[in-house]
């Protein structure tokens, strides 16, 4: 029978866990006062053996009927106390001992703490009931402001395909510096058109809903009289569309330095509408899942008080638990039913609104189900391990066999398979590090799918990236072989150059196959990721963008090898074996610079995009971090063609200055740590490891494999094969470095969250009241 203490752990909300009972703590407690007691059972000296055989049986009868006789008098008394906080009233629960106990002091003490944990319980619990109370009751507001302007565009499709023409509902475009598509509905479009009816209802509709209308002594009016809208609707710019229509807004604003009177006319059409509807769907999701983890918060904290009362009856030897339970129950945390009305408000209106009236179809998406993991994944992931093994095994043996890494045919094999299987070796070894980071985030209860904003229905188990990695890398080595038996056996070799070829268009259109197979939710989600990272700054960043625009800092020579096999078979050069195309020409050498610089000047745009949204300059020192990495390695590359003293001083005076730069990133902002004044010395007050030396440790390894660069300009005197060779495991050091890395990470933002409380998505929101001056 697994423990409850284990149980709690597993079950908790990891960020609220400061939040709920410290059971641990208490169960300790339990154990001093067990350890206190003072011995009752001593032999009666006294005693006479010689009587009746069934005076044993009547001493536990007395005993049993004394017990029961004092049961029904309270051995403790809860009282409750009201006492003014700041800016609220608090009801505080206290505990007086009635009785007096052998070991009074400790559990005097024990109760002390456990009137704590109840007054901590019943505040947080108050806290988040308010929260999500007031959030229902704007998501409320804003869903009726949807519902009447739906109405109201409805009624005005209709009456306009009825008499065959009729005005727009025009706004105009302002922009609350350029962070938002902000949509100011002007009266004064309405009152130009002979629709003036649709302009009543509308008002009526808003006004209806809290958007209030001032009168004529502050407001300006239109031609008829009617005053003017002061409400927006705010559509997050997260597209390029947007967001240049945002940055196009706040120029046209500054030029004319007046934004209430500048700026032409704009449709309030349906795709607006649609775009605030989903904003709101959305919403109503994260709400819902909030109240039920507050749900889950108070019924786990229910059992928790019930378990540890017990273990002290139990110790204690007294009835001190049904006292205590009758005060927690009624507490506010269990008697309070506003949050288990406001999840069925919740779901009728979801269904209703959102879900066409399908219970079925509201429940996906308010309790969206968790795939069990299957055993058969762990089968295939020892089998596909144990194939690679296997034929890799075959591969060295045959190119040993067939001397295929000597000098005679050394080149052009090297020139063929490298850059293709090499690319595949990095791309497994990252999804094989990336499982290991799942592995543990799960360990230690990081909520990873949370703060990279996955869905976890659909979300990639640890299991699953082992998969992917072990039969990509099957594949792969597969492919080797048949390349070499095929070679060894006499065959055209532009022929035989063709397998690399057809690996690679097989694992693309793998990627974007539109069939439901093969992980298409994961798939599809790095596309959009892709997509987002490549358009950068034009995207608005979240957590999961950058986190993956900074693996593909780790990936650069991973991009270079794509780059040397696009050239190869689109120059054609597996027919000509001519390799110099590919590696001499102008624009080859161009490129290079180019991919080179290609991640760094996508997360350098992200960080610009960020300081503009946030308005936080970390995030242009940290912009100038990703700028020193490009000079960095274009002064390393520009070395690698060009050696010289001259350009072996910029190379390390270049690196050096990167490399500090990206340590202190790395160690200060990234991971928290160097911190002096903590407890921990020099790491951060809050660690989940509970090994100490595991994060000093990380600190090394993370300076160590930094500085790999050094090798770039000790230029060792070896063959290609074993330049290559060093070339791949110095890749594979950066892309170790990185998997190492992405724990603390999401360490570092997990504790962040624990530390607001924050376990729930704030979504934007579209419809706000604004200050209009007319």
């Amino acid at each position: 029978m697994v423990k409850f203490s284990k149980e709690l752990e597993a079950q908790l909300i990891p960020e609220w866990k400061d939040a709920f009972v410290n059971y641990w703590l208490l169960k300790k407690h339990v154990k001093k006062i067990k350890l206190s007691r003072k011995p009752k059972h001593l032999p009666d000296p006294n005693y006479d053996f010689g009587r009746s055989i069934l005076d044993p049986v009547r001493v536990l009868l007395r005993r049993f009927t004394g017990n029961a006789a004092g049961n029904n008098h309270e051995i403790i008394q809860v009282k409750s106390r009201i006492s003014t906080g700041e800016d609220e009233v608090v009801e505080v629960y206290e505990t007086e001992l009635v009785q007096l106990f052998s070991e009074e002091d400790e559990v005097k003490v024990f109760f002390e703490m456990l009137d704590d944990e109840l007054n901590k319980v019943n505040q947080f619990y108050k806290t988040k009931e308010t929260e999500f109370l007031e959030r229902g009751e704007i998501l409320n507001k804003q869903l009726q402001i949807l519902l009447d302007l739906k109405r109201v565009l409805a009624d005005r499709r209709r009456k306009t395909t009825a008499g065959g023409g009729g005005s727009g509902f025009t706004s105009r475009s302002t922009s609350s510096v350029g962070r938002h598509s902000d949509f100011s509905e002007s009266q004064s479009e309405y009152c130009d058109s002979p629709n003036d009816s649709q302009a009543d209802d509308v008002i009526a509709a808003l006004e209806k809903n809290g958007i209030n209308f001032v009168n004529s002594a502050t407001r300006a009016k239109t031609k008829k009289g009617k005053p003017k809208m002061a409400m927006r609707i705010d559509i997050p710019a997260t597209t390029p569309t947007r967001t240049i229509a945002a940055v196009t807004s706040m120029l046209w604003e500054d030029m004319v330095n007046n934004p209430k009177k500048g700026g032409g006319g704009e449709y309030i059409n349906r795709k607006k509408i649609q775009c605030a509807e989903k904003m709101i769907r959305g919403a109503f999701v994260e709400l819902y899942r909030g109240l039920g983890l507050l749900k889950t918060y108070s019924s786990l904290n229910m059992v928790a008080f019930t378990k540890i009362l017990k273990k002290f009856d139990k110790v204690a030897n007294q009835q001190a638990s049904a006292s205590y339970l009758k005060v927690v129950k009624r507490s506010h945390f269990i008697s309070s039913d506003k949050v288990v009305r406001l999840m069925d408000e919740v779901e009728s209106l979801f269904t209703q609104h959102f879900a066409n009236n399908d219970r079925k179809k509201a429940m996906k998406f308010l309790r969206p189900q968790h795939h069990k993991d299957s055993h058969m994944v762990t089968f295939f992931v020892g089998l596909f391990t144990g194939s690679f093994v296997t034929l890799f095994s075959v591969y060295a043996i045959l190119a040993h066999l067939s001397g295929m890494f000597s000098p005679r045919t050394e080149a052009a094999y090297m020139e063929t398979v490298y850059p293709i299987f090499s690319m595949f070796a990095l791309l497994s070894l990252h999804l094989f590090m990336y499982g290991c980071n799942m592995f543990m985030w799960k360990s230690t209860r990081i909520n990873y799918n949370f703060i990279l904003e996955f869905q976890p229905s659909t979300a990639l188990k640890y299991r699953d990236a082992f998969l992917i990695c072990t039969c990509l890398m099957t594949a792969v080595v597969g492919a080797m072989v048949i390349h070499l038996i095929l070679l060894s056996t006499g065959f055209s070799p532009h022929q035989v150059d063709l397998i690399p070829g057809i690996l690679l268009l097989c694992f693309f259109l793998l990627l974007i196959c539109p069939l439901n197979v093969f992980y298409r939710p994961t798939r599809f989600c790095f596309l959009r990721v892709i997509r987002n990272i490549v358009c950068s700054p034009f995207y608005k960043v979240l957590m999961v963008d950058f986190f993956m625009a900074d693996q593909l800092t780790s990936q650069i020579p991973l991009l270079r090898h794509m780059e040397s096999a696009a050239c190869y078979f689109l120059a054609g050069s597996f027919k000509t074996h001519r390799y110099e195309t590919c590696k001499s020409g102008k624009l080859y050498r161009e490129l290079a610079y180019v991919i080179s610089f290609a991640p760094y000047y996508w997360r350098a745009m992200q960080c610009a995009r960020r300081w503009f949204d946030e308005c936080n300059v970390d995030h242009l020192a940290n912009l100038g971090k990703y700028v020193s990495a490009m000079v960095a390695a274009g002064a390393r590359l520009t070395y690698a063609r060009q050696p010289s003293q001259l350009w072996m001083i910029i190379v390390l005076v270049t690196s050096v200055v990167a490399t500090v730069y990206q340590l202190y990133w790395d160690f200060v902002k990234d991971w928290g740590l160097l911190k002096p004044k903590s407890k921990n010395p020099w790491l951060r007050d809050d660690l989940i490891l509970k090994n100490k030396a595991i994060y000093y440790v990380s600190i090394a390894l993370n300076f160590v494999l930094r500085v790999a660069w050094v090798e770039t300009v000790m230029r060792f005197n070896i063959g290609m094969f074993e330049s290559r060779l060093l070339d791949f495991f110095l890749a594979s050091l950066e892309v170790i470095r990185r998997g190492h890395w992405n724990y603390y990470r999401l360490e570092n933002e997990h504790l962040n969250n624990v530390g607001k409380f924050r376990a729930v998505k704030t979504v934007p929101l579209p419809f706000r009241e604004t200050d209009s001056d007319g």
